[in-house]
């Protein structure tokens, strides 16, 4: 129980106390004006009816409130709850196309990377080719120069033989 509810009851307990301590007084009667006559009747019991319906009314406004503001706040919860769920969904969302660009990021770069593949072989076959082709003049060439030497020589030894 709240502090509050405690309190309460006991405040009760000590009137409803006080009153059995004291019925007597409470129950004798007097002279009471009500503003346009008089009337006979016991004081104490007018003063212990009007405390119970003081008390019947902050009880009632009481429950009123709480009640007022449980509904609000369930009302708001429910709002925060949507406003949650609405951020949630962005939020998954900006992750979706989040991945969706990194997706399209990973495809251009491999994309580039197979040009770049692509044209560093074309690039390597280019001077395979090349190179083959020098080597094969080189080839030409050191097979006439050769083939000079080789007839020169062939000159040369009858000569030197007779």
């Amino acid at each position: 129980m709240r502090i509050r509810t405690i309190l309460l009851v006991l405040a009760i307990l000590i009137v409803a106390a006080f009153v059995a301590l004291n019925m007597e007084e409470f129950t004798r009667i007097s002279t009471l004006s009500v503003g346009f006559t008089t009337v006979q009747v016991s004081l104490g019991l007018v003063m212990l009816v009007t405390l119970a319906a003081a008390t019947v009314v902050f009880l009632a406004s009481s429950l009123y409130m709480q009640s007022t503001n449980l509904l609000e706040m369930r009302k708001h919860t429910k709002e925060l709850n949507l406003q949650r769920e609405l951020a949630d969904k962005a939020e998954a969302s900006r992750f979706t196309e989040l991945q969706n660009f990194l997706a399209t990021q990973a495809a251009t770069q491999q994309q580039r990377q197979s040009d770049a593949d692509a044209a560093l072989a074309q690039s390597f076959a280019q001077q395979q080719q090349a190179l083959m082709t020098r080597i094969e003049q080189s080839d030409n060439t050191l097979a006439a120069y050769m083939g000079q030497l080789q007839d020169k020589l062939e000159r040369a030894a009858p000569l030197s033989g007779a």
